[in-house]
């Protein structure tokens, strides 16, 4: 009953939270600053709009949103120059925190980013949004604007999807890895957890306090180890989730999807481990044999990725200093 409860008062639609006047009264009213962050990997596609939208209706036209940056995992495409551009911060993450090592991944962008980013909310979006609108932002930020007792909110909507084989998009069907794997995995080990309808959504926002003392994975679970920490340590009712409605992005291939459920298996079962007191992964194989055909004839492609777990960033030497240095500031 406990998830029962929780998914009646903690679920919301963004329609609840289109007053964008009111929610910057309320961010005043408590003194609050809002960042939002892209992580981005060759976006140069999608990234134009995105900002355009978010920049001249949050930004502009509502001072809803203090801070809008893009944080680049190196691409080699015009993503950086077209962000410049268009009146985002850019960051390379590989140019910071470079004393804390060097990785590659989403989770990696994002952890850098509680350095970089400057806001008392941190709201983050991935860049390939092609249906991008300003509820994918203040239907977020209501929750937290709205209710001291929220801390970190998830967006869910429908995902269409376009197969290989067609060439028009189907309504639903997208989220594979969450309903096949996922959502499966969270009902057997973590039931509190199972009512959230797209635990891997790539768009949500989190008070500082919170997001600074959790850890982040570096790769593709960091979604998950966000929302299995958050939980954890802060408690159910400090989380809620947004229907945004609908989000088209690109799908991706089926071998890429193995490797992704590969990478958040490994997170959720690190996870379940700590739960349960059991050493999951010392004894399980790190690497993934993915099996090609060309042809008539099957191979082995071997897929190897352990996970790599950042630190909360409130352990950060760097990061205590440079929060010091802008609270006298």
């Amino acid at each position: 009953m406990k998830v029962e409860k929780w998914f009646k008062n903690r679920t919301f639609h963004h329609s609840q939270f289109s007053d964008i006047k009111e929610l910057v009264r309320l961010k005043k009213k408590k003194n609050l600053t809002i960042s939002v962050g892209l992580p981005t990997l060759n976006e140069a596609e999608t990234i134009a709009t995105e900002l355009i939208v978010i920049k001249s209706e949050l930004m502009d036209k509502h001072h809803l949103i203090d801070e809008l940056a893009i944080v680049d995992s190196g691409s080699t495409d015009k993503t950086r120059e077209i962000a410049a551009k268009y009146g985002a911060d850019v960051y390379l993450t590989d140019d910071y925190l470079k004393e804390e090592g060097i990785y590659s991944g989403k989770g990696e962008n994002l952890w850098k980013s509680l350095y970089l980013l400057k806001g008392d909310i941190i709201l983050w979006l991935d860049a390939d949004i092609k249906n991008i609108h300003p509820k994918f932002v203040y239907g977020l930020l209501g929750p937290l604007l709205t209710n001291s007792r929220i801390g970190y909110v998830k967006a869910f909507y429908e995902r269409p999807i376009k197969l290989e084989t067609e060439k028009t998009l189907r309504p639903s069907g997208g989220g594979r890895v969450t309903a096949l794997m996922l959502r499966p995995v969270f009902n057997l080990f973590f039931p509190d957890l199972s009512g959230f309808i797209q635990p891997l959504s790539g768009e949500y926002a989190g008070r500082r306090e919170i997001l600074e003392k959790v850890p982040f994975f570096i790769g593709y679970g960091v979604e998950t180890g966000l929302l299995i920490d958050i939980y954890k340590k802060f408690g159910l009712n400090s989380i809620a989730q947004v229907d945004l409605d609908q989000r088209i992005h690109r799908n991706h291939t089926l071998p890429t999807l193995s490797k992704m459920a590969f990478s958040i298996l490994q997170v959720a079962l690190n996870r379940a481990g700590d739960l349960w007191k059991l050493k999951m992964l010392e004894e399980l194989n790190p690497s993934m044999r993915l099996i090609k055909r060309k042809g008539k004839r099957y191979s082995f492609e071997t897929f190897e990725k352990k996970i790599v777990e950042r630190p909360p960033m409130i352990t950060v030497k760097a990061y205590r200093e440079k929060r010091k240095k802008q609270k006298r500031s």
